[in-house]
């Protein structure tokens, strides 16, 4: 006990440390939060006005206003909301055939369902857009929300937490004359709750973020998803509000993923400790 409490102690160096890495870390965000407040005319000459009162509220205002910015939040929501339910509905069927089921050549198709964590998306980009070119899904919602549906490591994942569960549950319903599909519906599928809500997490926070596909797929503006759109925008500064409408637009875009982590941050620890099944 005494060890872990002198471990515990940092000392004045240690802090030190810790403070200056959080302070690193933390001034872009904060920068980027102190020129979304400010009047946009005064951003033009001297950026360091940020530093400087008054501050106002009217870039959001003007965000809120702006058809094009709540467009691309729509879509990304769409987008990252349809992709992450998709991946959840496979991963758990699949992670539930893999650790639960036996059939044949199961164990190959789970090591080619391994070798897909080896195949950088890049790669497969070409064929991919000729693809959903040839099924005219370019510019559409299925087009954006399909390629992220294929996901191995979240089938590995589903697959790796479900045969930590104790076979003696699905014996036991067995007994009482449940189906397989009742099995996973009613016994494993609850026990797995922790484990899905961090894959949503990081499937929601990984589809929100995304901007590789999205750019490729959506060549209409009112398809952008708020990564491309954003984007978009800062490329063609000149003909956008100025620096303040920029940042606020940044500022806007990360408030979902923060709500995101608070809401199921609990999830993430328990599954990441490992601590669901008992």
């Amino acid at each position: 006990m005494a060890a872990d409490v002198q471990r515990s102690r940092l000392g004045p160096i240690g802090w030190a440390a810790l403070l200056i890495g959080a302070a690193m870390m933390l001034a872009p965000l904060v920068w980027t939060l102190l020129l979304s407040l400010k009047d946009n005319a005064e951003l033009v000459g001297d950026s360091g006005a940020a530093l400087q009162a008054p501050y106002t509220f009217e870039n959001y205002a003007a965000i809120l206003g702006n058809n094009s910015t709540m467009r691309w939040l729509l879509n990304s929501a769409i987008v990252s909301l349809g992709t992450t339910a998709g991946v959840l509905i496979l991963a758990s069927l699949a992670g539930y055939g893999f650790a639960r089921l036996e059939f044949p050549f199961r164990r190959t198709l789970f090591v080619i369902v391994l070798l897909g964590l080896a195949v950088p998306s890049q790669a497969v980009i070409l064929p991919q857009h000729q693809l959903f070119a040839w099924a005219q899904l370019h510019n559409s919602y299925p087009g954006l929300i399909l390629p992220g549906l294929v996901a191995p490591f979240s089938v590995f994942f589903m697959t790796t937490y479900m045969r930590g569960i104790p076979r003696e549950l699905d014996e036991a319903a067995m007994l009482d004359g449940a189906s397989h599909w009742t099995i996973f519906w009613k016994v494993i599928l609850p026990l797995t709750v922790p484990a899905q809500s961090t894959l949503a997490v990081f499937t929601f926070l990984g589809t929100w973020n995304d901007y590789w596909w999205p750019l490729i797929s959506a060549t209409r503006s009112e398809m952008y998803t708020l990564t491309v759109g954003l984007a978009a925008a800062q490329m063609n500064y000149a003909q956008t509000s100025g620096l303040g409408f920029l940042m606020a637009q940044a500022v806007f875009a990360s408030i979902p993923i923060f709500i995101v982590y608070i809401v199921f941050q609990k999830q993430i620890v328990r599954a990441m400790a490992g601590t669901a099944v008992k």
